[in-house]
């Protein structure tokens, strides 16, 4: 029989606009139980860190580099569950502050990635986090400006041009680009980021996809890459057994 925190999946929701998306459906059907702390309860998460079998660190408009409490706390959370081999998934401003909290450097990029860009998955990418992906370069949603120097005995599992944008650490997984979104939550940051737009002389318009199968191909991307953190998450249990 399963134990209760086999099915628990911690979530830390660093603003409200930017939330699970598609990933919360793909949880829910296969049973977990969800349970979404917002930035300032990081504290009492680290405290019941023991009750999760993996754990979520989504994005949100701050740097790792701001002085915030909380930051340093998700940071914590992080290291906690790195020494515990608690697979954990870090999206955008996740990804950064795992970079960050093991040994890494999180700055300024030399641009801002807003919109659709091509990234390249690399050999160990497509043997891990983006097992099953049917093309080594595919069309990703972005939306940062920070970028980051990677911890030592990290494993390059994306990459473009100009940045790192993914990478492995044991069972943590960072993701510097955004597949959780759809046509909503693209609308809402739309709005959310308009002075952000305007600063940066960028056409909301430009960011909504080219056509349905560019969404579409997102969706099936988000659904790969959650088929493969469930099945990091579920070795990781019959481990424990």
């Amino acid at each position: 029989m399963a134990r209760s925190s086999d099915k628990n999946i911690l979530v830390i929701q660093n603003i409200n606009c930017e939330h699970l998306g598609t990933f919360r459906d793909f949880f829910e059907s296969d049973g977990y139980s969800i349970c979404i702390y917002d930035s300032n309860n990081t504290k009492k998460a680290l405290q019941n860190i023991f009750d999760y079998a993996g754990i979520v660190i989504l994005g949100g408009p701050m740097s790792v580099y701001d002085k915030y409490d909380y930051l340093k706390e998700e940071q914590n959370l992080i290291k906690k569950a790195l020494a515990l081999d608690i697979p954990t998934l870090g999206i955008c401003l996740g990804s950064q502050l795992i970079a960050q909290a093991l040994g890494g450097r999180v700055y300024p990029g030399r641009i801002k990635e807003i919109g659709w860009y091509e990234v390249e998955i690399t050999d160990d990418g497509k043997k891990e986090i983006f097992h099953g992906v049917s093309s080594q370069r595919i069309t990703i949603f972005q939306w940062h400006g920070d970028t980051f120097d990677l911890p030592i005995n990290s494993t390059i599992l994306a990459k473009s041009s100009d940045y790192i944008q993914a990478f492995r650490i044991k069972n943590t997984i960072g993701i510097q680009f955004h597949i959780e979104v759809d046509i909503n939550m693209i609308n809402n940051w739309i709005r959310q980021y308009s002075n952000e737009l305007k600063d940066l002389k960028i056409v909301p318009s430009s960011l909504m996809p080219e056509n349905q199968s560019q969404i579409e191909n997102l969706f099936n991307l988000c659904k790969l890459v959650y088929m493969n953190f469930h099945d990091i998450i579920q070795k990781k249990n019959q481990e424990q057994k």
